[in-house]
């Protein structure tokens, strides 16, 4: 299984790659890396404010592929498949209204 760590400096930058619209949460990761839909990604994530990363096994469930129209960013949505640490809730807590936002995301 593939480790990836994903580091969210703001607030903005982690409402850009929020998947909301996935059950279980999910986020979007910048990378040229090659991915299949289904892929596992173990991912390490330090969401802003945090000292600390914590772990999540992922599932690949979008590919935005190299070349894109729109100039949106290449990369993966990974879907949480296990969210001990309430990732899905610290996240919409973080970004509060932002989330009823209409600016566009990585993904949306």
């Amino acid at each position: 299984m593939t480790e990836i760590t994903l580091q969210f400096a703001n607030e903005k930058e982690l409402y850009l790659s929020y998947m909301p619209f996935l059950k279980q949460g999910g986020l979007f990761i910048k990378t040229e890396q090659a991915f299949e839909l289904g892929d596992e990604i173990s991912l390490q994530v330090l969401l802003p404010g945090q000292e600390e990363h914590v772990t999540l096994t992922t599932q690949v469930c979008w590919i935005t592929p190299h070349g894109a129209h729109n100039g949106t960013e290449t990369g993966v949505g990974v879907a949480f498949l296990n969210d001990e640490f309430n990732v899905r809730n610290q996240i919409e807590s973080s970004l509060g209204r932002m989330l009823n936002s209409k600016e566009p995301t990585y993904t949306m």
